[in-house]
């Protein structure tokens, strides 16, 4: 494999982790726009345990997804205690905060950042990915997931059912933060170099829309919008080149045709994405696209010769 497309693929795979990581707690009607603090905790904690203490790669990833982990239990507690844009607030200082604190910290390079010796190839961040998909849509179809989905619908219906809505909702933001910081830690290992610039507001914004416009109904929508938003704007470095040059081929002009400006590519993103949200304010995938889906699955089933 080139690689161009191992570096696609290991993007791609980080992408999705991450984005599991925020639909966790947006599955519980919790949006969370500090998804770059938690990925720079695993980032940061397994740099520097490899640099530092030559530590093995799992070893290194794992600690640092606990420490994030570890860290959303703490700051749940008082960070749920905020409704609507208040919390949107709050985990975006918290996000801040956490690269404030790497920026002005000599143990972990500040702004020069840290070099990560240890190395890993593509397919260890894909068969991360796969096995984070595989659990998130376990965890969804399990009674957690039940509850997580009925305290994103009605919070009120789903306390006065018996449901502690609270735990529910920490519990969801714990796991959320180490599956974040699982993707910072592969992260890290995959391009051996970190600094605190590679995890800015941006970062926090491009992943909850991810999840916001791939769908926080069901475990397809984070796979679907990740997948979706990171290959896009790939896949039209071929095709601007190509429209650009059958435009110019059907204007008459001749001669060399210069390539288009690569901005370009993210306007064509951003009008998507405002097309998605006006049409599509659901997201890509919705729970009654899958349940219908489901349904004419078991009518075709059922209406099979045996």
């Amino acid at each position: 494999m080139s690689g161009y497309w191992a570096g696609i693929l290991t993007i791609l795979a980080i992408n999705i982790i991450f984005a599991y990581g925020i639909f966790l707690p947006v599955a519980t009607g919790q949006l969370n726009l500090g998804g770059a603090g938690f990925q720079a905790i695993g980032a940061y904690g397994a740099a520097f345990l490899s640099a530092s203490f030559g530590l093995p790669v799992p070893v290194t990833i794992g600690v640092g997804m606990a420490i994030a982990g570890i860290t959303g239990f703490v700051i749940a507690f008082p960070l749920l205690r905020t409704r609507g844009v208040y919390l949107v607030l709050a985990t975006f200082a918290f996000a801040e905060v956490v690269g404030g604190l790497i920026l002005n910290s000599d143990t972990f390079g500040g702004a020069m950042g840290l070099s990560v010796p240890a190395f890993i190839d593509w397919h260890v961040p894909v068969t991360a990915a796969v096995v984070v998909t595989l659990f998130v849509f376990y965890l969804m179809s399990t009674r957690f997931g039940l509850t997580m989905r009925a305290a994103h619908d009605d919070e009120v219906v789903t306390d006065l059912m018996g449901v502690n809505v609270r735990s529910i909702q920490v519990a969801a933001f714990a796991i959320g933060g180490a599956l974040a910081g699982l993707a910072g830690g592969l992260y890290a290992h995959s391009f051996n170099f970190v600094e605190i610039q590679s995890f800015n507001a941006l970062v926090s914004i491009y992943v909850l829309l991810y999840v916001l416009l791939g769908g926080t109904q069901t475990a397809w929508g984070p796979l679907a919008g990740a997948t979706f938003f990171t290959m896009l704007p790939e896949a039209l470095r071929t095709v601007l080149p190509a429209l650009k040059s059958g435009i110019y081929s059907l204007a008459g002009v001749e001669g060399a045709v210069p390539a288009p400006d690569d901005s370009w590519r993210f306007v064509i993103l951003g009008a998507l994405t405002i097309a998605m949200m006006v049409f599509r304010p659901e997201g890509l995938i919705t729970r009654t696209m899958i349940e219908r889906f489901g349904f004419h699955r078991s009518r075709a089933g059922k209406g099979a010769p045996a």
